[in-house]
């Protein structure tokens, strides 16, 4: 009896297994690339599991085979967008000598991501309850970073020493939700509401240093 016929069907159905794993994983990144943009360009709610397979040209039933429902791509997609993000930013801020570079690189970075993405994208990722935990997350994690900016700012001389910051992040929230709630953007370019509204509230935090390093961003 041949030891190799004895084994080969296993082996075989092993390789093609792995040649189908393979394929399915960069099969996920491809329906995960797609779905990004086009949650970014028309939002979550219009975006369905057919448009995703028929920009990518496969069965609506390969793309389930994958992800169970909506929600599953969805999350899937905000991690990978957050992440992206993150990665920009970090070698954004890896240039910066001071909390002021850092400011400005993350004003162009801010307004150039609301500008290609769709708002409906981040006032419907609300609705969805997984989403929400690790949206909650994320944003406890950007508190603690910009505390970590403003008392560097402290440090640097361009943040006064007598601010609550823990309580000035919290305001800047409520702003935030404020603008996306009234949908702002609407009626005001993002260039603008940053400059009346989070440049304005920084700058009463700076000291003189502070000032006239914000005036000159502002130019």
């Amino acid at each position: 009896m041949n030891f190799f016929c004895i084994f080969a069907p296993k082996w075989i159905n092993m390789q093609e297994n792995s040649e189908i794993s393979q394929y399915k994983l960069g099969l996920r990144d491809k329906i995960v690339d797609v779905a990004m943009n086009l949650f970014t360009k028309h939002g979550i709610r219009l975006v369905r599991m057919d448009d995703v397979a028929h920009e990518l040209g496969i069965s609506k039933r390969t793309i389930y085979e994958l992800y169970e429902k909506k929600e599953d791509l969805l999350y899937e997609v905000v991690v990978c967008h957050f992440k992206k993000r993150q990665a920009v930013m970090a070698e954004v801020l890896s240039r910066c000598n001071d909390v002021m570079e850092i400011l400005l690189e993350v004003y162009h970075q801010k307004v150039s991501d609301f500008k290609n993405t769709n708002p409906l994208f981040f006032t419907e990722m609300i609705r969805y309850p997984q989403l929400q935990v690790f949206l909650n997350e994320q944003n406890q994690a950007m508190r603690q970073h910009s505390l970590d900016f403003y008392q560097r700012g402290v440090e640097e001389g361009y943040f006064r020493a007598d601010v609550n910051y823990r309580l000035a992040i919290m305001l800047f929230d409520v702003m935030g939700q404020f603008i996306m709630e009234k949908e702002l953007y609407r009626t005001y370019s993002i260039e603008e509401i940053f400059k009346n509204i989070v440049f304005v509230s920084i700058r009463g935090m700076c000291t003189q240093r502070g000032v006239q390093a914000i005036d000159k961003i502002l130019g």
